[in-house]
């Protein structure tokens, strides 16, 4: 009875969730940015400037790291990494070697000499307005009436605090989640595991690791379903041997 009530108790300390702290370290220039996925609860994390992170987890986790600059990796935490103040996880660059290609351009056609969208029409998200409104206010208005060019208010207080800066990250931020919710919404959960062979677990790990494929985003954003499909295939290639070469 003792032994058991102590097993249930080291048992309930290992599932207690946690803030685990770490940084991710390569000979990639760029480490901000990079997706750090919980598989087990599905949160996620982007590890910030020089690489850190911090995400909720517990013991026997297991958290996938993912960018297109990066070769994916997985790490299974145990009370080792708890431990820890702050974990590092190595992560190996990605070298992309392309073939030649030709790019033959039609730049006659396109949305608006089809018909498809007026001419000089922009469409602004929330967060991509609340930019444009920082970034256009007129810095050589005269502020309350006073004459001589005086520098407007708001540019300045923009430029002091780093607003605008802040702003261009949310809208970053919103198009990646609109881009997920298309990306759901175009090929639905199944295709990814029945057509791609991509293991449930992993599927939304992939569609963190497609979202930054330039490839596959302009045709998303084209609404070019045949040219998204046949760029998928390929990320799904390149995807699952990298899941591989983990193992």
């Amino acid at each position: 009875m003792v032994l058991l009530l102590i097993t249930n108790v080291l048992s309930a300390q290992n599932n207690t969730v946690k803030m685990i702290k770490g940084k991710v370290v390569s000979e990639s220039v760029d480490l901000e940015g990079i997706y750090v996925i919980n598989l087990k609860s599905e949160s996620t994390a982007t590890t910030e400037k020089g690489g850190y992170f911090s995400i909720a987890a517990a013991v026997g986790d297991t958290l996938m790291f993912s960018a297109i600059q990066i070769k994916g990796k997985k790490i299974l935490l145990s009370d080792k990494e708890f431990a820890k103040d702050l974990v590092l996880v190595p992560l190996d660059p990605m070298i992309n070697r392309l073939d030649e290609v030709v790019v033959k351009q039609y730049p006659n056609i396109n949305a608006v000499s089809l018909g498809i969208i007026p001419g000089n029409t922009k469409h602004y998200t929330p967060a991509e307005r609340k930019l444009k409104t920082a970034s256009d206010a007129d810095p050589s208005a005269s502020l309350n009436g006073m004459a001589g060019g005086s520098v407007g208010l708001d540019p300045l207080l923009n430029w002091m605090s780093g607003r605008t800066a802040m702003l261009k990250k949310e809208v970053e931020t919103e198009n990646k989640e609109l881009l997920l919710q298309k990306i759901e919404n175009l090929f639905g959960m199944d295709y990814f595991t029945e057509k791609l062979k991509i293991p449930k677990e992993y599927v939304r790990a992939f569609w963190y690791y497609i979202v930054d494929e330039t490839r596959f985003v302009n045709a998303v954003n084209a609404k070019n379903k045949t040219m998204a499909t046949f760029v998928l295939a390929e990320l799904a290639t390149k995807y699952l041997e990298l899941q591989k070469g983990d193992k």
